[in-house]
């Protein structure tokens, strides 16, 4: 369908779907099959060589992601991670990286420890002090990956200036939008060239499935598509085509999921900004946050994640989150179920995240249950 001529609810609806023509079946099936056949005359008429490399459930899945991004080519991974190092596989031995200081833990730790090894350099810089950001350029940087909100502070980054900066210095651009999802932001618009997501999170919505994807600027026959599009075949780490089912099932209600749980986000951000057992609130709807002028400007709203610094130190962040009831102590975002985390022990003894920071990740349930939860376990 032509994405240029629907609104963002349309084409969650019906990007990547399509009545099959031989059974009139509205809900796409599930192709398992690993290989297809050839035809006689050694060609693949139905397009698909085998499964690691295409699929019809990964083709109608890469669709709507393409689509809903407002991007020209989409690839979907069996994770966020392996769309991440995807990304990073691109670049070449002695390549520079910048990534932000306040970033996914993960992403941190793939660019350090695993791909630094191979001769990829990387610094990571507050992508908010683009002085800073001027200042660690080095002739070889050849790209730049902005996070914004960040995880888990929700630090704001300005999307087009950073994409000016990037592409005056010859250097590609990629944003990871994963918490501001293309309903609230669309990096394309703004200069981006690749925007990544953990389609876990807020496509996915259930917590049941495990994605990435990454969607392209460039076409489809552009030489950093056709780049990604050989890692991806040849690394192998593409999701099944049971995943790519469940993440297109998925996609329609994600609009109305997320504008709902954003606004509990919100109301919540709220209560906690005037609660007196809370150090900072990061929501970046909230006026008081550096960054929420910028957020105005370039999201469509403010997203459903939040975190919170509980005075007292560790000790009484790990008490607040021990003693909810409602909200689940667990890892991962994006859910219909509401999520407490303390972060800094999840990433690991050099962390860099304050130990007092607990993230929360707001589901679908009712606001004034989640924030009566959080009054009884900041209570003191």
């Amino acid at each position: 369908m032509d994405s240029s001529k629907h609104r963002f609810e349309t084409l969650a609806v019906h990007a990547g779907r399509k009545v099959e023509p031989h059974t009139g079946a509205v809900t796409p099936s599930i192709t398992l099959a690993t290989t297809f056949e050839r035809g006689a005359d050694g060609s693949f008429p139905g397009g698909h060589v085998y499964t690691r490399s295409g699929n019809p459930n990964r083709a109608a899945l890469e669709e709507a992601l393409a689509a809903l991004e407002g991007g020209t080519t989409a690839l979907a991974f069996g994770s966020g991670q392996a769309a991440a190092a995807a990304v990073f596989q691109s670049l070449g031995t002695g390549d520079h990286l910048i990534l932000p200081s306040d970033l996914y833990h993960g992403t941190r730790y793939l660019v350090r420890d695993v791909l630094a090894r191979w001769g990829l350099a990387a610094d990571f810089v507050d992508l908010r002090d683009l002085d800073a950001l001027e200042s660690a350029l080095r002739p070889n940087t050849r790209m730049i990956w902005a996070e914004t909100p960040s995880n888990p502070q929700l630090r704001i980054a300005d999307i087009a200036a950073l994409a000016e900066i990037a592409h005056a210095h010859g250097a590609l651009f990629a944003v990871d939008n994963t918490w501001a999802t293309p309903l609230l932001q669309q990096p394309f618009k703004l200069g981006a060239d690749i925007v990544m997501h953990s389609t876990t999170k807020y496509f996915g919505g259930h917590s049941d499935v495990l994605g990435g994807a990454l969607i392209l600027r460039e076409p489809a026959d552009g030489a950093l598509t056709q780049r990604l599009r050989k890692i991806q075949q040849l690394s192998g780490g593409v999701p099944s085509p049971f995943d790519c089912w469940l993440l297109l099932r998925s996609i329609p209600t994600m609009p109305a999921r997320v504008r709902a749980q954003s606004e509990s986000a919100g109301r919540i951000a709220e209560f906690l900004a005037a609660h007196p057992a809370v150090e900072v609130v990061n929501y970046p709807g909230l006026s008081t946050l550096p960054g929420h002028e910028i957020a105005a400007r370039q999201m469509r709203g403010f997203g459903a994640m939040l975190s919170f610094e509980v005075r007292g130190g560790e000790t009484a962040a790990m008490t607040v989150a021990a003693r909810v009831h409602l909200i689940t102590r667990a890892t991962s975002l994006g859910g219909i179920e509401t999520l407490i985390e303390h972060r800094a022990s999840v990433e690991g003894p050099d962390s860099q995240t304050p130990r007092n920071l607990l993230r929360l990740s707001v589901g679908l349930e009712h606001p004034e249950d989640l924030i009566e939860d959080l009054g009884d376990a900041l209570r003191a």
